[in-house]
């Protein structure tokens, strides 16, 4: 789907809602609907949509960047430099001006679950009906195009490349954070070999040792691979913006049998929710099947995090995989399958694979070795 079917199909519901207007807040949710993505936010950035333009506010540093990149019908920028001071300052200066054409009560969409609170009541003033639109973008966002699936392979397939490489490395004595360094280097190097000109990022942690990997999420530290360490290693891949996630727990030296037992669980958990999910069934049912695996093996209470969240342009995205979500899943969507179980003294133990939703079940686009045979170094 493309950015202008994208934005058929959003004005279509505005239009059948009564929208006149939208003001879209946060950042994925603004490159989803007009291609443009900045560094940093710290300086106000909205995008606007009505029924006939796609309208773009940007700080001044953003303004060549947003010329070339925004899919937009009128870019208008404020400026922070003492030579500029005379023309526009702050991004309310153009949003004021442009809202003004609307009377009092007309329909505004807004991310009521992000927009600022500030920025709510700043609406609020020229006596609009604010009516969220966020559950809906969310929506659109969670199934997936063939372009957007196509984007997340290739990243599936590098956060592979990069888990292979620094797993050749697990040793006694190596810090997490050499670790780590290893897979960011032949990421980088087979990404600006294949793909030249392509945008393309990452983000990893390492948590080893029984006290560290314990806690589902840490930063990679200097601690040093100890033996008999479990380890939990995490990666995100992203290519032209789209993620692929990527978790294994591995073992350096010889771990003990009730540490293998409890990987031995955390990878039947992950496998049941793996063949599991598929269009037509709920969240929950994902969630929970998952679940009950852990808790048959006796290590229920040692479970601390739902199984699943989607993935996409965020980190995470909804709608997520939990026991109390009755969402019937669609073909399209795109999630982590991640059970994970802590325990006190023995470590944690969670692979994270990234499924797509097909007509006829899933598959992942993550594909290094799960079993434990493969995962003691």
């Amino acid at each position: 789907m493309n950015m202008n079917k994208r934005l058929d199909v959003f004005r279509k519901y505005m239009n059948e809602n009564q929208v006149k207007h939208s003001l879209v807040w946060e950042p994925d949710n603004q490159y989803y609907l007009s291609g443009f993505r900045a560094i940093s936010y710290s300086r106000p950035i909205v995008t606007l949509i009505s029924e006939e333009l796609i309208e773009l506010i940007v700080p001044g540093l953003e303004e060549v960047h947003a010329g070339e990149k925004a899919k937009v019908d009128h870019l208008y920028v404020y400026y922070e430099q003492t030579d500029k001071g005379h023309l526009e300052t702050s991004y309310r200066d153009h949003l004021t001006a442009l809202l003004k054409k609307y009377p009092s009560g007309t329909k505004v969409g807004v991310e009521l679950g992000v927009l600022p609170a500030n920025v709510y009541l700043y609406l609020k003033e020229f006596g609009f009906e604010l009516v969220d639109v966020g559950e809906k973008i969310t929506h659109f966002r969670a199934i997936k195009d063939k372009n957007e699936i196509e984007l997340l392979k290739i990243a599936g397939k590098l956060s592979d490349y990069a888990i292979e490489e620094s797993l050749r490395y697990a040793r006694v004595g190596i810090s997490e954070l050499e670790f780590d360094t290893n897979g960011d280097k032949y990421l980088l190097e087979i990404a600006s070999r294949d793909y030249p000109e392509e945008l393309i990022g990452y983000e990893n942690w390492t948590c080893s040792g029984v006290k560290r990997s314990a806690m589902p999420h840490l930063y990679s530290s200097t601690r040093k691979f100890e033996n008999g360490d479990p380890v939990v290693h995490s990666r995100q891949v992203w290519f032209n913006g789209y993620r692929a996630e990527n978790e294994r727990t591995f073992f350096v030296g010889k771990p003990s049998e009730k540490q293998k037992d409890l990987l031995k669980v955390a990878i039947e958990a992950q496998r049941v929710a793996m063949e599991m999910i598929r269009p037509g069934i709920t969240a929950r049912e994902v969630d929970i099947a998952s679940y009950e695996v852990i808790k048959r093996a006796g290590y229920g209470e040692f479970v601390n995090h739902r199984v699943g969240h989607g993935l996409g342009l965020s980190e995470h995205e909804e709608p997520y995989l939990r026991f109390d979500n009755d969402l019937i899943l669609e073909e399209g969507m795109v999630y982590t399958i991640e059970p994970g179980l802590y325990v006190p003294g023995l470590g944690g133990y969670r692979h994270s694979d990234t499924v797509i939703l097909t007509k006829n079940g899933s598959f992942s686009i993550t594909q290094y070795p799960r079993e434990i045979e493969h995962l003691i170094f």
